[in-house]
């Protein structure tokens, strides 16, 4: 009677910060047995080890050594004979330093010091925007087993600020490069059986899962080693990174108590022509998202509108979204709505708001969206002639987790003048395009913010809530129009214009979208990296691919939907 083959038991170094959920929803997808390594003495006995960091350089290397980690870690990848996966910062942290954090004397913070090299942040002023988020390629410099079930044509999914520069030192380590605003940077490397990548395969959808199943099955079938160099033309070959399109479901619960995605009409949720005045229900939240993961949306927004009325620790079913969403769609998934401090009142006990962030973390988001918070944050700043006090959300946050981690949703409304002398001298006035004038013909405005899901006005526009945010440690910004919510004919170009110049983080333009030819405008008008619908696509008035398509037909870089090879 044969010997029953052996299944590969893999083991995941999970060191407790950050969204890991998907690794290993992915893992047990592929069919393989999965083991938490809870000690440094598991780390000598593994089979394969992978290394999802997610967060910051400085504390994934803080606890890596409060575990007792990181020698054993060395001592594994020492002869590149033992089988390994890190993932984006699983990878940073195999070169020398990283210039993330700097020590009291100065020097970039050290890694695990596998690979030779440093890893250093892009320059904002040779790049678009900072972070690097969204779908780019790869360009092969290996034939490797990790990508044989791969074609090499698809996008897969980066998020992050540092990169390693490819040098003379590393050359024999890389496996695949990426190009940003001209930029080349390592996007993977591979030596023996140690293999990282700096994009995340977990959440690039069926080509990232394709490529985590290549890498799991040579190392079951004894073939990853198995590679050879390629030729690679370092002077003309380039990626792009597409423009993204995002789908958010706006979730609360309906007057019966259960969990809906509902649409605004200038943040208005309930239906206008029933005599009960109920919520608009338009589905269920996991049911919609899958539906939309499946029609290739670039990323998935959970935006819990009710939650800022209870805390996120009480809020089961928002995490039960999450834990259920994330087991079945491999797309970044951000959840706004709740993300601050607050006290329990029936226990006192009080949560910061890393603490709720974490919760959401460990749910399976991976981002949070803050939003009055924010506004509140931008105003203390400025009160504070710029000097940061460490503890507001965003900043605590973002040291833990990394800038791309924390993504700031601001809710402006039109304050129409009649000159730029009308405003306030703080406020920024932007010049409106003739079909959006105000009511008495005005074509001036400036952006007034809201908060508490926009009922309470605050005398802060929405430029320099911006400008603050991004002093603050945020890595994104989610740029509403309340005029324009619900109204389809198509985003605010002036605002999105005033904004994305005045920052060099990423901007998802939201309010407004109402057929494909809205975003072609947006990207082709403004600066914004990636664009924002909800109930286009949830009445099913439009499809994803359609948009998608109607994109590349305007010269729109855009990533449409890989059939799952796998």
């Amino acid at each position: 009677m044969a010997t029953p083959k052996h299944k590969l038991k893999v083991s995941l170094l999970d060191y407790g910060a950050g969204n890991v959920r998907s690794v290993r929803n992915a893992i047990l997808a592929a069919g393989y047995e999965l083991h938490d390594i809870t000690s440094p003495e598991e780390i000598e006995k593994a089979e394969v080890i992978v290394f999802p960091g997610v967060g910051s350089f400085g504390s994934a290397m803080t606890i890596l050594h409060q575990k007792g980690y990181d020698e054993p870690l060395r001592k594994y990848l020492a002869n590149h004979d033992r089988p390994y996966l890190g993932i984006c910062l699983g990878m940073q942290t195999l070169f020398e330093s990283s210039q993330e954090e700097f020590m009291s004397d100065g020097r970039p913070r050290r890694g695990l010091g596998v690979v030779p090299g440093h890893v250093v942040k892009f320059d904002t002023a040779h790049h678009a925007a900072v972070p690097h988020i969204g779908w780019n390629g790869r360009i092969p410099h290996q034939d490797s087993p990790v990508f044989s079930q791969v074609t090499g044509n698809e996008e897969v999914y980066f998020v992050h600020s540092y990169y390693a520069p490819l040098t003379a030192e590393n050359s024999d380590w890389v496996l695949s490069s990426t190009t940003y605003g001209g930029q080349r940077f390592i996007s993977s490397v591979q030596k023996g059986s140690v293999v990282a990548t700096q994009f995340h395969p977990e959440k690039s959808g069926s080509t990232g899962l394709n490529i985590l199943k290549g890498f799991l099955q040579s190392v079951e079938n004894g073939t990853l080693t198995t590679t050879k160099p390629l030729e690679v033309d370092l002077e003309t070959s380039q990626t792009q990174l597409v423009k993204r399109v995002v789908v958010a479901l706006d979730v609360r619960s309906n007057d019966h108590g259960d969990l809906v995605v509902t649409k605004g009409d200038q943040y208005d949720v309930r239906e206008q022509h029933t005599d009960d005045k109920r919520v608009r229900n338009l589905g269920k939240p996991v049911s919609l998202a899958a539906r939309y993961y499946a029609e290739g949306a670039d990323e998935i927004a959970f935006l819990n509108i009710t939650s800022f009325r209870q805390g996120v620790i009480e809020d089961m079913p928002m995490l039960h979204v999450l834990e259920q969403a994330s087991k079945t769609i491999f797309v970044p998934l951000t959840v706004g709505g709740g993300i601050r401090s607050y006290t329990d009142p029936e226990s006192g006990t009080t949560y910061s708001a890393l603490e709720v962030a974490s919760r959401y973390f460990r749910a399976g988001a991976d981002k949070v969206s803050i939003g009055s918070d924010s506004v509140v944050a931008a105003e203390a700043l400025i009160a504070a002639n710029g000097v940061q006090t460490g503890m507001t959300a965003i900043e605590t946050i973002s040291k833990v987790y990394g800038v791309q981690a924390v993504v700031v949703s601001i809710d402006p409304k039109r304050i129409y003048v009649s000159s730029k002398e009308e405003a306030d001298g703080k406020h920024v006035v932007v010049e409106l395009p003739e079909h959006q004038a105000g009511p008495n013909g005005e074509r001036l405005c400036w952006y007034q913010c809201t908060v508490k899901g926009g009922r309470e006005a605050r005398d802060i526009c929405a430029v320099t809530v911006a400008k603050a945010v991004e002093a603050l440690g945020a890595g994104e910004i989610m740029l509403n129009c309340i005029d324009m919510d619900g109204q389809c004919n198509g985003f605010d170009h002036a605002l999105m214009s005033a904004v994305s110049n005045a920052v060099t983080i990423p901007i998802i333009a939201s309010s407004g979208a109402g057929n494909p030819t809205h975003f072609s405008d947006v990207f082709l008008q403004t600066n914004v990296q990636a664009a924002l619908a909800a109930g286009m696509f949830h009445r099913k008035e439009v499809e994803i691919d359609a948009v998608k398509k109607h994109m590349q037909d305007k010269g729109i870089p855009a990533r449409l939907a890989h059939p799952d090879i796998m």
